[in-house]
């Protein structure tokens, strides 16, 4: 893909939501770390249903671990994986007390350190809470980058490699949330929706659902 054309897609998603974020509920760096954490092999409104109700009650590593591990399932229980999202979230919140005083570190390696935060979940925690240009490859954008052509690769890490290199810098902060809306509402798995797609006529995808 050339750059007049990456450029003019990111362009009109731009044009079309100005200011993207995530769809997950947050208050602060730690409130978002917690839901991304909670949000693995789950669904974003699955999590919000949840943190609507934890976080009034326990939105710090202290007030959760008061709560302890079995009273944290409680509000979790309705997620999937939730004994294991327990376990890590006690875990990474007594690491962040010991180690860094109670605050989300804006490093990749320390929050890679913490219990179930993997590259993906440090990349959001970056992009979203801290501002940084990271791109966080789901499946949705992993399928947008392949499809359009932005940034195609044989893994996760080779779309977010590619996407980082090349989406200019000036949409470099906001990509990671266009891109997963996209593929989200718009570029779905089974029934893309491109006759209605504002990039329609710039994607290189090759199996294009026709007009009704």
């Amino acid at each position: 893909m050339n750059p007049a054309k990456r450029r003019e897609i990111y362009t009109r998603l731009r044009d079309t939501n100005p200011a993207p974020t995530t769809e997950l509920l947050f208050d602060s760096p730690f409130e978002l770390l917690v839901a991304v954490v909670l949000s693995a092999q789950a669904t974003d409104v699955s999590v919000n249903k949840a943190t609507r109700k934890l976080y009034p009650v326990a939105n710090t590593p202290t007030a959760i671990l008061a709560l302890g591990e079995a009273g944290l399932r409680d509000y979790i229980k309705t997620i999937g994986l939730f004994n294991t999202k327990a376990k890590n979230v006690i875990a990474l919140c007594q690491i962040l007390l010991r180690e860094h005083d109670g605050e989300v570190p804006r490093d990749r390696e320390a929050l890679e350190n913490l219990p179930g935060v993997g590259r993906k979940t440090a990349n959001v925690v970056l992009n979203t809470a801290f501002g940084e240009p990271t791109i966080a490859v789901d499946t949705h954008i992993f399928r947008v980058a392949n499809r359009t052509g932005l940034g195609p690769g044989k893994n996760v890490r080779e779309v977010e490699d590619r996407l980082v290199k090349f989406t200019p810098a000036e949409f470099a902060r906001d990509a990671h949330h266009w891109l997963i809306l996209h593929g989200r509402y718009v570029c779905k798995a089974r029934a893309p929706e491109c006759p209605t797609c504002v990039i329609h006529d710039l994607c290189e995808y090759r199996q294009k659902t026709p007009p009704p």
